[in-house]
């Protein structure tokens, strides 16, 4: 074993990757960085507290949340999800010291696993077309480009703003049957 597969395997034995509680919503700022995101971070929990919405987050033993991915249940794009049989994921990031170590990996199967025994057949996300890295990320996992999506939404920031937002994208899909 090479010392980089030794070090990355003591990296991912201290990642847990795991339901955010509420507590853990500041953290998803990463300290300023995505504090615009905290209306949307806390809309997002009131969603899991109705079960629209999960909210994984990847936890480094001694570091804190280094990566985190929703996944939303129901929308009103059923190609996207549709409460039956199709999740979307999105906010997937990993912080990046922790980026091509694995974390990423980690943290899609796990949550890919548990939409299998959720009984979902198909997960949808979008993947900002400026963004070749995280497009090929997803390829090495078994998702496919399925449509070009504008990629306009809109959100309110903490300071009760809202910000629109363009950035053009694919729409990749994966299946989840054996």
């Amino acid at each position: 074993m090479t010392e980089t597969s030794e070090v990355r395997e003591d990296l991912l034995s201290r990642v847990v990757v795991r339901h955010l509680h509420e507590e853990d919503l500041p953290a998803l700022e990463w300290e300023g960085e995505y504090t615009h995101f905290r209306r949307m971070y806390a809309d997002a929990y009131q969603r899991m507290k109705r079960g629209l919405t999960l909210m994984w987050v990847a936890e480094l033993q001694g570091v804190g949340i280094i990566g985190q991915v929703f996944v939303q249940f129901l929308c009103d794009r059923p190609e996207l999800c549709n409460g039956v049989d199709r999740a979307y994921l999105y906010a997937f990031r990993v912080r990046a010291p922790y980026r091509s170590r694995g974390v990423g990996a980690l943290i899609l199967s796990i949550v890919e696993e548990d939409l299998r025994r959720r009984g979902f057949r198909y997960v949808t996300l979008n993947v900002a077309r400026d963004n070749p890295r995280a497009q090929a990320f997803y390829e090495r996992h078994g998702y496919h480009v399925v449509a070009p999506e504008p990629g306009r939404w809109q959100y309110i920031n903490h300071l009760g703003r809202l910000v629109e937002v363009v950035e053009p994208a694919w729409r990749m899909e994966k299946s989840l049957l054996p």
